[in-house]
């Protein structure tokens, strides 16, 4: 199954094909290469505007994720119509800026929100702390899994339940 990258942004340059390796790799680790997924990196502007559509907040962030099945609930015999994950959207904008403040690798902390959207997709969430809790070991699990196969020492970028989020 294929996954598409989509870039409908032009305020950050981006390394598409590394992008694109590295998200290919978190598949793997995962298990869902038979799934298609989408990933699309947007601006602040188009990240607002879906956040503000769909979770009903008027600001911009850096992930948004649109799973194709109910949380959890991803078939077990695949038709050709059943082979839809979903979608993430990135909001490369405002993560750049949040790198830059908190001194992250932009690039890193790509592959970071792309394994918590993948997280999202597959019905993972955190509206409690026990979900947190759960996503957390769910996303530490899969970078120290890419960390193995990469040589990258990524972890994730959110170290305590925050109910703002």
């Amino acid at each position: 199954m294929s996954f598409v990258l989509r870039n409908l942004q032009r305020v950050v340059p981006l390394r598409r094909a590394k992008l694109r390796r590295e998200v290919e790799t978190l598949r793997q680790i995962l298990g869902i290469q038979r799934f298609d997924l989408g990933l699309i990196c947007v601006d602040n502007q188009r990240i607002q505007h879906i956040n503000k559509t769909y979770r009903h907040k008027d600001t911009p962030t850096d992930v948004l994720s649109f799973p194709f099945y109910e949380a959890g609930e991803l078939p077990s015999q695949l038709d050709q119509d059943e082979c839809n994950l979903g979608d993430i959207f990135l909001g490369v904008e405002y993560l750049l800026r949040q790198c830059d403040e908190e001194g992250w690798d932009f690039h890193s902390a790509l592959t970071v929100v792309t394994a918590h959207g993948i997280c999202h997709l597959l019905g993972y969430r955190h509206e409690t702390e026990e979900e947190w809790k759960q996503m957390f070991q769910k996303e530490s699990y899969i970078l120290n899994e890419f960390n193995k196969r990469t040589g990258c020492h990524l972890e994730p970028l959110t170290k305590k339940y925050n109910s703002e989020k």
